[in-house]
């Protein structure tokens, strides 16, 4: 379970976000930097926490036009990102871009390619939410058109609740990324989490990897807490 927790570094500013990294070195190999931290900071965080020893997700969820997309892909590349987000929302013709432009970046900078993973549906939309924002499909269905679409593009993986894993896994084979945040160790609040497993479950059902915040960032030891939740206490 150590290689497939990514602990979300959702901290208000390096301080924060490094007091903890330095905490977990040896425990989790990744860490993931998403808008409140890499706003605050800015591309700075990646190169510390990367300094560190730590592979870094940068969940940033890029939905813009293809072109804006396409720089931005070029900048996480260059950047040393292991991993971000693009919004399956987007559309295919931005899906096709992202893909383009990491597999050129990566050539012309000379560094590993970064995994690019589509989110499907955010974990705080219920069926609820959907209907109030126009979308005829439930979660489920709409996940599945969404990581369809990510599959034909090229994505590496997607992003899903626990709840969709092993649809997701059954849907994109054995090889794809299936990066599941709404995990919660039993025991802990969801949050404002609507769609929730534990790890156990979340792996069992085919997640590659656990995006775990909270429970870890705001534990008075994060060490032990991670140690917690990979020997499944």
């Amino acid at each position: 379970m150590r290689d497939s927790i990514i602990v979300a570094l959702d901290l208000p500013d390096a301080e924060a976000a490094l007091e903890v990294a330095r905490a977990l070195r040896g425990r989790v190999g990744w860490v993931k930097v998403g808008m409140t931290l890499f706003y605050a900071e800015g591309p700075g965080i990646v190169r510390d926490l990367r300094a560190l020893g730590f592979k870094v997700f940068v969940d940033l969820k890029l939905h813009d036009i293809p072109h804006q997309v396409e720089g931005a892909c070029k900048t996480l590349v260059r950047l040393g990102a292991d991993m971000f987000t693009v919004h399956a929302s987007g559309g295919r013709a931005m899906l096709e871009a992202a893909v383009s432009a990491t597999d050129k970046a990566a050539e012309k900078f000379r560094v590993p390619r970064p995994k690019i993973v589509a989110v499907t549906v955010l974990t705080s939309l219920d069926d609820v939410a959907l209907a109030e924002i126009g979308c005829a499909h439930t979660s489920a269905g709409q996940v599945h058109s969404l990581a369809t679409l990510a599959k034909e593009t090229g994505m590496d993986g997607v992003v899903c609740s626990p709840e969709e894993a092993a649809e997701m896994r059954a849907l994109l084979g054995p090889d794809a990324l299936v990066v599941t945040p709404g995990v919660r160790p039993a025991g802990t609040e969801a949050a404002d989490q609507a769609r929730v497993a534990t790890p156990a479950q979340a792996l069992e059902a085919g997640a590659s990897h656990l995006v775990i915040g909270r429970p870890i960032t705001g534990a008075e030891d994060p060490a032990a807490a991670v140690k917690r939740i990979i020997e499944g206490e």
